[in-house]
């Protein structure tokens, strides 16, 4: 699943309680999954387990995630075009997220459980954009680009994760920190920056 099925952030952290907001056809279309998925372990006992990640990135990641549109900008243009810099978000590096789901499917009596792989730590996307041009090195400017603006009733405002049952439950802590994620990611984008549209507006 995703933790854009929360929406918007109702509570200053997100549990697994949490009411489920269908701000956008992706986050309503992933809250049917869920609720599909739910109906069939409790009607058959399929044996399901939901994660719930919370915006995983890292190498290979496409540029229609935030972190590589604002890495690939970074590096190769003077200005970098984002969206709301205002919006909150709590960012997991790949390989948090890739244990996340072996430890589901690994650990005992969690069927028809559910579950938020998150690091429990958030930023906002004008302080992550500051943070990753700082790492790059280069001299950019962030300008908001009115077409990358999500519409108001749609944008998800503020997702934090609350991961104390997959600590609990699954064993499963984050273990990799944004800094070392973001050096991480940085340095393989460098390395393959041909495999992106630099500055393209991805949808």
């Amino acid at each position: 699943s995703t933790s854009e099925v929360y929406g918007t952030a109702l509570t200053s952290i997100i549990d697994e309680s949490h009411p489920l907001q269908g701000q956008s056809p992706y986050s309503a279309s992933k809250i049917g999954a869920d609720k599909m998925a739910e109906s069939f372990y409790c009607a058959y006992e399929l044996p399901v387990v939901t994660v719930r990640p919370f915006n995983t990135y890292g190498p290979r990641q496409s540029a229609r995630a935030v972190i590589p549109t604002i890495i690939t900008q970074a590096i190769a243009n003077n200005t970098i075009h984002l969206g709301n810099l205002d919006t909150i978000r709590d960012f997991t590096f790949v390989d948090d997220t890739v244990n996340g789901f072996l430890c589901a499917a690994l650990s005992k009596d969690v069927e028809g459980c559910t579950f938020n792989l998150g690091t429990g730590e958030a930023i906002t996307i004008g302080n992550l954009s500051e943070k990753i041009i700082q790492k790059v090195g280069t001299k950019v400017k962030v300008e908001v680009d009115a077409s990358r603006l999500r519409p108001q009733k749609s944008e998800v405002k503020r997702l934090l994760s609350d991961n104390s049952l997959a600590r609990d439950r699954l064993g499963w802590h984050p273990t990799v920190g944004l800094d070392d994620g973001l050096d991480k990611t940085i340095s393989w984008i460098r390395s393959h920056l041909n495999h992106y549209r630099v500055g393209t507006y991805e949808l």
